[in-house]
């Protein structure tokens, strides 16, 4: 997603997320009235690793194995107030789509698109068209109708027995967290702000709390919950702390949720998709509403992810029946250097 880039000089009272995405799916069905029908080799996937809604894209595709049946396509941390763009890729052009701006495969969908340029989406490569960017729903689509691509091994990330439980849990988090943190760092009034920072910091307390004796949001075993609040978490102390002032405390003085997150960070899957210089690059470049000089500060020391979390006591089994993924495919690894 591209926040804070409404132009210069405008200040919203509270902030409020644009949700109106282009929901179409990709399902077995594939009927053709707004469902594309599932196939291997057909779609790319075009995600930022600095993006945490794009982040969870990656991560849900890396755990259940889709590497092979659905290519993907990395944006560079920065972009202008138009479009994420490929200039990580050499000339600055996609390979796949032949692209240098994802605005295209937008305009290819809807000329003029008139709305913003997000990630992550999925992009039909025959047409060159954007499908959806409707992040929530996409990964879910990803659990519950990719099965026939999944690897041997994958995890069920969102179990049917525990759907009405996990729906409710990732609406908490969605609202108070992982959108909780941009209404306090791009609040235009003091009282807005105290209302969003107290919202937070009473919804990461629940967290604490629900964590404390169990090892994932929904017991023994990793699902699309945990996926949707590590990404928020692993970028909290790098960025929202400061960046965002969400700063009662840092995820690292938060003990429960310090070592869950550790415990992710060092799961397979997880960690091994953080790139926190692009993280950083993006937030404090691209928010120049909020960091007008575009500095990137050098801080904080992150070393610490990699330290134990004991988090194991409380016993579960990360992935169920299933397995860890394999190593990460040649390209698409994160230099060592970017995790720390």
């Amino acid at each position: 997603m591209a926040e804070g880039t409404k132009g210069k000089g405008y200040v919203e009272p509270s902030f409020e997320r644009d949700t109106r995405y282009i929901n179409d799916r990709i399902t077995t069905r594939g009927d053709g009235e707004g469902e594309w029908p599932v196939e291997a080799g057909r779609y790319r996937l075009v995600a930022a690793r600095a993006c945490p809604w794009a982040n969870r894209a990656i991560i849900v595709r890396r755990l259940l194995g889709l590497e092979d049946a659905l290519s993907m396509g990395l944006c560079g941390p920065t972009h202008d107030e138009d479009s994420w763009t490929f200039d990580l890729d050499p000339g600055g052009v996609d390979p796949v789509l032949g692209i240098p701006r994802l605005k295209d495969a937008y305009e290819k969908r809807q000329p003029g698109y008139p709305r913003g340029i997000t990630v992550p989406a999925i992009v039909d490569v025959p047409t060159g068209q954007v499908v959806t960017n409707d992040f929530a729903p996409l990964t879910l689509d990803l659990s519950t109708q990719w099965t026939a691509f999944h690897r041997d091994g994958a995890p069920d990330l969102y179990p049917e027995a525990l759907r009405d439980e996990m729906d409710d849990v990732m609406q908490r988090v969605y609202t108070e967290v992982n959108n909780g943190v941009y209404r306090c760092g791009f609040a235009g009034q003091q009282d807005a702000y105290d209302a969003a920072y107290d919202r937070l910091f009473t919804a990461l307390d629940w967290l604490e709390e629900r964590l404390s004796t169990r090892r994932f949001l929904m017991g023994d075993t990793i699902t699309e919950a945990d996926v949707r609040l590590f990404t928020t978490l692993v970028r909290f102390d790098p960025v929202y702390h400061g960046h965002f002032k969400c700063n009662r405390s840092k995820l690292s003085e938060m003990p429960v949720l310090w070592a869950y997150a550790r415990d992710l960070f060092q799961t397979p899957g997880f960690g091994d998709t953080v790139d926190f210089v692009q993280i950083k690059r993006h937030y404090y470049v691209v928010h120049h509403d909020i960091n007008p000089t575009g500095i990137v500060p050098q801080g904080p020391d992150l070393s610490g992810w990699l330290t134990a979390h004991g988090r194991e006591e409380l016993g579960g089994r990360p992935f169920g029946d299933g397995t860890p993924p394999g190593p990460v495919r040649e390209g698409e690894r994160v230099p060592a250097e970017h995790q720390q």
